[in-house]
């Protein structure tokens, strides 16, 4: 699946904390704050996302980007040390033409 992740650090150390993450899960990095990886499990990203929320604070942000999930996109939120995840499909209109 491919995993796309845009970091909004409150602080320097969080920033380097969810760079050294990202990297050893096979990230790289392909603009200032935006990492992708192509070749990532959900069972890698849950443990992913549970690293992140272990060095992130109050005023990280960070947003996941996941495509396919059963042929959905996916957007997943840290904000103000919450998770919120929207999954987002064709409709069943656009996916007959």
């Amino acid at each position: 699946m491919f995993v796309s992740v845009v970091l909004d650090p409150g602080g320097m150390d969080s920033a380097k904390a969810m760079a050294t993450i990202l990297a050893r899960y096979s990230f790289r990095k392909v603009q200032r704050a935006c990492w992708e990886c192509m070749n990532i499990n959900e069972a890698q990203l849950a443990v992913l996302k549970r690293e992140i929320d272990s060095v992130t604070d109050y005023y990280d942000k960070l947003r996941i980007y996941q495509f396919p999930i059963n042929s959905n996109f996916a957007i997943t939120e840290l904000l103000h040390k919450k998770w919120r995840k929207c999954v987002l499909g064709a409709s069943e209109q656009t996916k007959k033409e």
